[in-house]
């Protein structure tokens, strides 16, 4: 191995820190929650934690960060799955993702997620809206697609309750968020807006109204 270190968090199989050969099943004792619910579960065939947002939510610092990482540049990958609750309301549309370079208190993150009912819908402007960028504090969705839109959002082919695989690509400034084993990025990111040299953990991030599933987490650090 090189002078990357490969951090490996198989959520449906074993737990693995840096090249030792030590190993313990995953379960929600390993993640920090915040204004969330974190139980283990078997969805569609696989090993998972599951999920949901707990009561009325302040802002958007709404995952479950893992313990005992610290990243900075590097790829993650993992497997996803959201769907709106049985209760959500309207525009609920199972939004699901990944922070990264998350602050252990939740304060400062940056997060691609997924509107997993946007993939297919017959409104050519919720397509567009199937993928996105946002960075706490300061840079909530409403904002960006205001000040900006189009850029930190995209379309990508995505259904609700189907297993999704993400790939997140961070060099420094700029971070790739890849779906599905595409050669291309759905989505690209110039200007982490939390900036270059900031580190932290890893999260599963949920957004209103959502039951989102992960498994398969895989960080490999490149610095």
């Amino acid at each position: 191995m090189t002078k990357k270190l490969l951090f490996i968090l198989v959520l449906s199989l074993v737990f693995s820190l840096k090249s030792k050969a030590q190993h313990k099943s995953i379960s929600p004792s390993d993640v920090v929650p915040f204004q969330v619910t974190v139980e283990k579960s078997i969805y569609k065939g696989k090993n998972a934690l599951a999920l949901q947002i707990k009561g009325e939510a302040n802002g958007d610092n709404t995952l479950a960060i893992l313990k005992d990482i610290e990243f900075h540049n590097g790829v993650i990958e993992t497997t996803i799955c959201g769907q709106p609750l049985a209760n959500a309301g309207e525009t609920a549309r199972g939004f699901v993702g990944i922070a990264f370079r998350a602050a252990l208190d939740a304060s400062k993150m940056e997060v691609f997620y997924l509107r997993p009912t946007n993939g297919r819908a017959n409104d050519q402007l919720r397509r567009n809206h199937s993928s996105q960028y946002i960075s706490i504090p300061g840079y909530p969705w409403e904002k960006l697609r205001k000040e900006t839109p189009g850029q930190y959002e995209a379309y990508v082919d995505i259904l609700p309750a189907e297993w999704i695989k993400i790939k997140i690509v961070v060099k420094d400034e700029t971070a790739k968020l890849y779906v599905n084993g595409a050669a291309q990025p759905t989505l690209i990111v110039n200007d982490l807006k939390q900036g270059k040299d900031i580190r932290g953990s890893i999260g599963l991030w949920i957004g209103p109204g959502t039951l989102g599933h992960f498994t398969d987490v895989k960080v490999t650090k490149e610095d």
